[in-house]
């Protein structure tokens, strides 16, 4: 088989219209994982106040709730479905990642029906439901990192830190819920809620590096509206609350009311969000389409006026690696007229310098690809890394998450190093030199493979 350069630059752009394909694909399994994390979000905060009643409040929110999840659950299963096809472009990882997140998906069933025996503590059920939410925003960061378009991998960057901040706000929503249900503030569940809020902040800081001018005021929307200034008063309530001390357990509902307020505020960013990045693939696939067509042309052209062959390497690249200038043509055919054959020559120019430019646009496509996909690749690395710093004194030490964290930040702060640099020194440590006796706290769960 006789293989040209225009074999290849065809084959590239069929392989570009692919990959735009396969993302398309990617994108809208992320819309599906988006609208069962905000389901299960709202189960476990209804969930979380039927438990901490006893059962005497939220009976039928929670079985509308259940009901709700379970139809979002079904359509991401549909979605996993569909990736396990062939043309799917789907990885070995993200295979491994939706059959673990699947495992998880199925023990739902028996902690619903535990929480309709109100067997299990608000806490401990909250704390089941996260897991498998952290599950879901995980599956999400492997889809955003494996994106090759900048332009959908920033929106997908956005999304996935807006996720975040949706999760944060859900378990502030049920943890804030269960506290004024069970009428008592302790110490180590006020903490957790200063730490909730300063989770929102931080993924916040990343959100706004990666959405577009024209889409932050749905952030500022929701970050200005009343709702969030009464959010803040009872905010300053909780954490402010003396240990032990008795709360307005009639507040409970109030503030579930408020704090679910800000997470469909929230909403409006994620809609704004998610429809752009289907119209950034609708866009992608047509120009990748329109590329293919196009080059399609150009090398059906040059099939059938084939320059001539000899020194063919050396009319598309010099030694240097350098596309060369259209090259000058043999001299023209005696038995053909004059002008006949100075227009075949310049149309055989015009094939080969076509072909030519096409090759020059498409490395430097490839190389700004990669230059604006590094910025994202560092943001999805520094959150790999933290977390694994994370995982590790946790399991070293037997930290939460919660005490892990701020370990990695007291030290941050004192040594005055970012935070980044401080996960990277502990993952290097044999030895973690952030204390010898185990936090108090409940020791993590096994992770999953990354």
């Amino acid at each position: 088989m006789s293989l040209s350069t225009s074999d290849f630059v065809l084959r590239a752009r069929q392989l570009d219209l692919q990959a735009m394909q396969h993302l398309a694909l990617r994108v809208a399994l992320v819309e599906l994982l988006g609208r069962l994390v905000h389901a299960l979000q709202w189960e476990r905060g209804v969930s979380s106040i039927y438990l901490a009643s006893d059962g005497q409040t939220f009976a039928q929110e929670r079985d509308e709730a259940v009901a709700q999840a379970v139809a979002a659950e079904q359509a991401v299963r549909s979605g996993f479905g569909a990736q396990l096809q062939p043309d799917s472009g789907a990885s070995s990882q993200m295979m491994s990642m939706m059959g673990w997140v699947l495992l998880d998906l199925d023990n739902l069933m028996a902690l619903r029906a535990a929480i309709g025996q109100k067997a299990p503590r608000a806490s401990d059920a909250m704390a089941a439901f996260s897991r498998v939410i952290a599950g879901l925003i995980e599956l999400v960061f492997h889809l955003a990192d494996g994106a090759s378009e900048p332009a959908i991998s920033r929106l997908l960057v956005a999304l996935v830190h807006l996720f975040q901040v949706k999760e944060a706000a859900g378990q502030e929503r049920a943890l804030g819920a269960n506290l004024l249900a069970s009428g008592v503030c302790t110490d180590g569940e006020q903490q957790r809620f200063i730490h909730l809020i300063d989770a929102q902040e931080r993924a916040a800081e990343v959100l706004l590096d990666f959405i577009d001018e024209d889409v932050r005021p749905h952030w500022s929307q929701a970050q200005n509206s009343t709702n969030m200034a009464q959010l803040e008063r009872l905010r300053r309530g909780l954490c402010m609350a003396r240990i032990g001390a008795k709360l307005d357990e009639a507040q409970s509902k109030v503030w579930f009311e408020v704090s679910s307020q800000r997470i469909t505020d929230l909403g409006g960013l994620e809609a704004a969000l998610v429809e752009r990045l289907h119209a950034a693939c609708t866009q992608g696939i047509e120009a990748a389409r329109q590329d293919l067509l196009d080059s399609t042309g150009l090398v059906k052209r040059l099939r059938e006026n084939p320059p001539p062959h000899a020194q063919a390497v050396d009319r598309y690249f010099s030694e240097q690696g350098q596309p060369e200038a259209v090259p000058v043509l043999p001299a023209r055919s005696e038995a053909a007229p004059p002008a006949q054959e100075e227009a075949r020559q310049a149309d055989e120019q015009a094939v080969v310098a076509s072909l030519q430019d096409l090759l020059q646009r498409q490395s430097s496509k490839l190389a700004q690809t990669e230059q604006e996909l590094q910025k994202v690749r560092r943001a999805l690395d520094e959150r790999k890394v933290i977390e694994r710093a994370k995982g590790a004194l946790m399991s070293r030490l037997g930290m939460t998450e919660d005490a892990a964290y701020r370990a990695l930040q007291k030290v941050a702060m004192d040594k005055n190093k970012r935070l980044l640099d401080v996960a990277e020194a502990t993952l290097a440590l044999s030895d973690i030199a952030l204390g010898s006796a185990p936090a108090s706290g409940a020791t993590a769960q096994p992770g999953k493979p990354g």
